[in-house]
């Protein structure tokens, strides 16, 4: 994988990866030590705050990662660590308010390194259907905006609604 994303970077071919850090797989260290050596090859880095807290200790300004209390500038703090640690491009994140097991409000950041601004998309209020593959529908939502062109505010729209769509999806 190191190899692929060394070639990635000497050939300008933009590479994106969702942290998702999952304890069942490895452990937090096991994780920080791998990632450590990948994430600087990376462009655009899905992370929400629990998994780049996992795996890489950083946590937001104002954050409380336990309760799951982050304010949007909790959000902006991580991004801005992740860019200034590994050099990301773009930092994306989730934003998920559970306000029953099938009722959540579902919203997005994309931090754009180049403009040192952080782009919150509209937040939707969802009745989930299945959760499965909401995260990677963002992720390809993003990915599809980018290539696309589209600009940062366009991109995380995009990704959100791609993602909110699919929730409705068995």
């Amino acid at each position: 994988c190191l190899d692929a994303l060394k070639y990635c970077k000497t050939h300008k071919i933009t590479v994106s990866c969702d942290l998702n850090y999952r304890a069942k797989l490895w452990s937090k260290a096991e994780a920080g030590t791998c990632m450590e050596k990948l994430v600087p090859f990376v462009d655009v880095l899905i992370a929400n705050e629990a998994d780049a807290a996992d795996v890489f200790g950083i946590v937001g300004e104002g954050s409380d990662v336990e309760s799951g209390k982050l304010d949007k500038q909790g959000y902006v703090s991580v991004a801005e660590q992740l860019v200034k640690r590994f050099g990301c491009k773009k930092v994306a994140v989730t934003l998920r308010t559970s306000l029953s097991a099938f009722d959540n409000l579902w919203a997005g950041m994309l931090y754009d390194a180049k403009a040192g601004k952080a782009f919150f998309s509209r937040e939707y209020s969802l009745h989930i259907v299945d959760r499965v593959g909401g995260g990677d529908s963002f992720g390809g939502g993003l990915v599809y905006a980018l290539a696309a062109k589209k600009d940062s505010q366009t991109a995380i729209e995009f990704a959100v609604a791609a993602s909110a769509l699919k929730h409705s999806i068995e």
